[in-house]
């Protein structure tokens, strides 16, 4: 039976399949691609029933764009500190490589506290998960989402922890690059959901509420 090529990447891995790249790291390219799709089925769903709400709260009521982008900046800023920590982590640089995961970590909280004042202040503004098709796809959504950023910083703490004690070295550095996927991965994902809900669905509101007030305006 015809055996995979072992070789060894740029950065000293040996990698154990005929991609180049070692098992670990395909089975998580593997758990990326089946969570695309997870993802996709409800953002797909939000797309098809996001008019549909036959009550309010609509998206233009409750939506706070700028706030939004401000806790979008913390997450993508969170990626870039994930390259840091890696790039010092390939240069034993262990310190400086520390501190820049436990910056990822804290950059993900405060993205977790920011989805946290925004779901209570929705819930106090009238809009749950049974109150219309907006809050049932938009709290699945997003809710899908935070869990995978709230998994994230866990996992980034336990490496963090682990690497206090000298595990983070130019030669081990492979578990920090899967986490740097899952990390960069959950961001790219948060782009395509605050397009689709802030972005596209905000303006879908405007529209929603202008025909409301003209159909009022016409009924006398």
């Amino acid at each position: 039976m015809a055996q995979a090529a072992v070789t060894q990447n740029q950065h000293g891995h040996i990698a154990d399949t005929n991609t180049g790249i070692s098992n670990r790291k395909l089975l998580m390219w593997v758990f990326l691609a089946s969570d695309c799709l997870f993802f996709g089925s409800f953002i797909a769903t939000y797309l098809v029933y996001r008019n549909e709400s036959l009550v309010g709260p609509y998206p233009n009521e409750v939506l706070n764009i700028p706030v939004t982008s401000v806790s979008t900046f913390v997450l993508l800023m969170s990626s870039l500190a994930m390259v840091l920590a890696l790039n010092y982590a390939q240069k034993d640089r262990a310190g400086l490589a520390r501190f820049w995961l436990l910056a990822v970590a804290a950059l993900g909280l405060v993205f977790l506290g920011f989805q946290v004042v925004e779901f209570m202040t929705f819930v106090d503004e009238g809009l749950t998960i049974h109150q219309n098709l907006f809050g049932t796809t938009f709290f699945i959504l997003t809710g899908f989402h935070g869990l995978h950023v709230f998994v994230g910083v866990l996992w980034l703490l336990g490496m963090a922890f682990a690497h206090f004690k000298g595990a983070l070295t130019s030669r081990s550095t492979e578990d920090l690059e899967m986490a740097g996927l899952y990390w960069h991965f959950v961001d790219i994902v948060w782009i395509v959901i605050f397009t689709v809900i802030y972005l596209i669905g905000f303006s879908d509101g405007e529209g929603i509420e202008t025909i409301s007030h003209a159909t009022a305006i016409i009924g006398g």
